[in-house]
């Protein structure tokens, strides 16, 4: 169990300052209230294609990163608990 441990306290802080470096590096990109009354809505090109860029890109792996961040706490916790 102490081996284990250890290997998931590095993977632990490996994800958290990944997580730490994608979320700093991400941009706003959210228009808000004057987005909607200016009607920048899900119709046009980009937002349709969103997913595929860098920005989409970086979002869809800032969301795994958090996932797995919060498996590791619980699962941290549970062996630190035993």
């Amino acid at each position: 169990m102490g081996i284990l441990k250890y290997i998931l306290i590095v993977i632990y802080v490996i994800v958290c300052l990944a997580l730490i470096v994608l979320v700093t590096k991400q941009s706003k990109g959210d228009s808000g209230a004057s987005g909607t009354v200016m009607g920048a809505g899900a119709s046009n090109f980009y937002e349709k294609n969103k997913g595929k860029t860098k920005e989409g890109k970086m979002k869809k792996a800032t969301i795994i990163l958090a996932i797995v961040f919060v498996v590791l706490t619980l699962g941290l916790g549970i062996i630190y608990i035993v």
